[in-house]
C-alpha cells in the first residue's frame, strides 16, 4: 500500500480508498492518465521501466481522444494491432482491463486468445499480474478464469472473464452486453481466432449509449482471416497498427539482426516475427498479393493491348448478397464494365450484354453456367453467340481438377506476364489475393469452393470469376465486313482488322 500511497499522494491517517476513488473518476474516459498513474513504475518489479512503452501509449490515447469526443465516445471503437514479437501485448492489455474495471462501475471485459493453452498458461497469468501490481488490485478477486469486483452486490455484474472460444459454442460473446456503461473486448493472437467468434462479437457492438471497445492484438502469420482483413478488407472500421519488435524498449535486438542475417528484411518470417506485417502470400494462397500488386501497378498504353481480341466474361449472382459482374479483357488490358445486384430478369441482363458486346465489339462473350443459363437462352433468342461454361467441367491442362481452376490459372499466368487490373477496384484485388487451394494426393489443383471462402467470412469472388472467364477459350479475333462506297457509288464490302502483325 505504501507504493499506492505515494502515487496518489495520501496521508498516513487518510483512507487510501477515498483518493484511489477519486483518481479512478477522473480517468474514466483517459486510459492514458491512468496507466502512468496507477502502477508504480520504476519500482519493484517495474524497477526498469520507467512507464508505458510508446506504442502502448499510442493505443490509449487513441482510445481517451475517442472517448473525448461526444460525437464518437457511444460509437464502437475497433483498434487492430499487429505486431512482432515481445513488444509487450499482454501488459497493454492488463493495463486496459484494470483502468476498464477500475473506472467503470460494473464494467464488463472479456479476453479471449487462439487457444487455450495460450489463454492458461500467458494471457490469464500476466492479465492477473497486472491487476495485482494496480493500485486497485486490493479492490479485485483475481482467478485464472475470471476477475470480480470485491463488492458483494456487483460480483457478477462487474467482471472479467478469461474465455476460451469455441466456434462451435459461442454464448460468452453472444450474450456480452452492457447498456449503459462499458464493454471491452480483447482478442490475443488474435490471427487464430476462427471468424465465427469475429462474427458472434460483432453482436455486441449493438447496445446505444454505451462505451464499447474492440481490441484485437496478434502476430500477422496468416495473409488470410479476419484479423488480416481488418488490414485490407474492413480497414475503413479499424483503427490499425503495425508495430516493429525493433523499435520497441526490452525486445531481444540481437535475436532480431540473426533472424535478419537467415531469412532477409523482405522475408515472410521476418515480416510477422519482427517487423509486424503480413506475408505475401498464406501456404494455401492460390494467387500472391506481389503479383496482384504488380497488377494494379502497371499502365498500358493501348498499343500494348489494341491488337488482341476482346473478351467479355459474366459472372450471373450466385445468391441474394452477390452480384452480376461483367469484366471485359483486351490482351494484357482489363477493364469492370458492369456490377449489378441480383437481378432474376434475364432478358434485362441480355440485353445489357449485348449492348456491351456491340459497345465494346468483343469477339467472343463467356458466362459462367451455373446461374447464367437463362441470360444465354434470352442471348440466342437475340441471335447472339455467346458461350456457356461450367466452372465444374473437365479443364484442357489435366494438372487442374475442373474448368474453374484451370480459367484461374491461366489468370495467375497472365497477371504474371504483365496482365494489368484497374488500381482503385479494391474488390477485384481482394477477389483476385481471396482463394486457397484445395490440398490434393492426385496433385491436381483444386480451387477452394465459393461455400468455403464465405465460411472464412470472405465473399464470393465474383469480380474474380468474371476476369477469369475471359481465359475460359482461346479466341481469334473477328473479321468484320466494312460496308464502302466507290467513287462511282458502288457499295462493296471491305475486311478489316485491328490485327497488326508487326506488333
Amino acid at each position: 500500500m505504501a507504493s499506492a500511497q505515494r502515487k496518489v499522494g495520501i496521508g498516513h491517517n487518510q483512507d487510501p480508498n477515498d483518493e484511489i476513488i477519486d483518481l479512478a473518476a477522473s480517468c474514466q474516459f483517459d486510459p492514458d492518465r491512468w496507466s502512468k498513474v496507477a502502477w508504480d513504475w520504476g519500482h519493484g518489479d517495474l524497477e526498469k521501466h520507467p512507464g508505458p512503452r510508446e506504442w502502448q501509449s499510442d493505443i490509449n490515447r487513441v482510445i481517451r481522444d475517442h472517448l473525448a469526443d461526444p460525437e464518437t465516445r457511444y460509437q464502437p471503437l475497433q483498434i487492430a494491432v499487429a505486431s512482432g514479437h515481445g513488444i509487450g501485448k499482454s501488459a497493454e492489455m492488463g493495463m486496459l482491463s484494470n483502468w476498464a474495471m477500475s473506472c467503470w462501475a460494473n464494467a464488463k471485459v472479456v479476453i479471449t486468445a487462439n487457444t487455450e493453452t495460450q489463454m492458461r498458461t500467458k494471457t490469464s497469468p500476466e492479465v492477473g499480474g497486472w491487476f495485482k501490481r494496480s493500485i486497485t488490485g486490493h479492490w479485485f478477486d483475481i482467478n485464472s478464469q475470471s476477475i470480480k469486483s470485491r463488492d458483494p452486490v456487483a460480483t457478477d455484474s462487474w467482471r472479467m472473464d478469461f474465455v476460451t472460444w469455441s466456434e462451435h459454442n459461442t454464448e460468452a460473446f453472444a450474450g456480452l452486453h452492457n447498456q449503459g456503461k462499458i464493454i471491452l473486448l480483447l482478442f490475443d493472437e488474435a490471427s487464430g481466432i476462427a471468424p465465427k467468434v469475429w462474427e458472434v462479437a460483432e453482436g455486441a457492438m449493438t447496445d446505444e449509449d454505451t462505451v464499447i471497445i474492440w481490441v484485437a492484438f496478434g502476430n500477422p502469420t496468416q495473409n488470410s482471416g479476419r484479423f488480416r482483413e481488418c488490414f485490407r478488407r474492413f480497414r475503413d472500421f479499424w483503427v490499425t497498427r503495425n508495430i516493429d519488435s525493433r523499435t520497441v524498449p526490452g525486445t531481444n535486438k540481437k535475436f532480431f539482426e540473426r533472424l535478419l542475417k537467415q531469412y532477409g528484411e523482405d522475408s515472410d518470417v521476418f515480416k510477422y516475427r519482427v517487423r509486424g506485417l503480413f506475408p505475401e502470400q498464406s501456404a494455401m494462397q492460390f494467387i500472391s498479393t506481389a503479383d496482384a500488386d504488380a497488377a494494379r501497378n502497371r499502365h498500358l498504353r493501348r498499343e500494348q493491348y489494341s491488337f488482341a481480341p476482346v473478351i467479355i466474361g459474366v459472372d450471373p449472382a450466385w445468391t441474394g448478397d452477390d452480384s452480376l459482374e461483367i469484366y471485359m479483357r483486351q490482351g494484357l488490358y482489363s477493364k469492370h464494365l458492369r456490377s449489378i445486384p441480383r437481378n432474376d430478369n434475364d432478358i434485362q441482363m441480355a440485353n445489357l450484354i449485348a449492348s456491351l458486346e456491340d459497345e465494346y465489339q468483343a469477339d467472343a462473350v463467356f458466362i459462367d453456367a451455373g446461374y447464367g443459363t437463362g441470360i444465354k437462352s434470352a442471348g440466342d433468342v437475340m441471335g447472339r453467340s455467346w458461350r456457356l461454361i461450367w466452372f465444374s467441367g473437365k479443364a484442357i491442362d489435366p494438372g487442374y481438377l475442373n474448368k474453374r481452376a484451370e480459367m484461374w490459372g491461366l489468370m495467375k499466368l497472365w497477371l504474371k506476364q504483365g496482365g494489368a487490373i484497374d488500381p482503385k477496384d479494391t474488390e477485384l484485388y481482394d477477389d483476385i489475393v481471396g482463394p486457397e487451394t484445395v490440398p490434393r494426393t492426385d496433385g491436381k489443383i483444386q480451387l477452394e469452393s465459393k461455400e468455403d471462402m464465405k465460411e472464412r467470412l470472405l465473399p464470393s469472388p465474383n469480380k474474380g470469376d468474371a476476369l477469369a472467364l475471359t481465359f475460359a477459350e482461346p479466341v481469334a479475333k473477328k473479321v468484320r465486313l466494312q460496308e464502302k462506297t466507290t467513287a462511282n457509288g458502288e457499295s462493296y464490302h471491305s475486311v478489316t482488322t485491328d490485327y497488326d502483325p508487326l506488333e
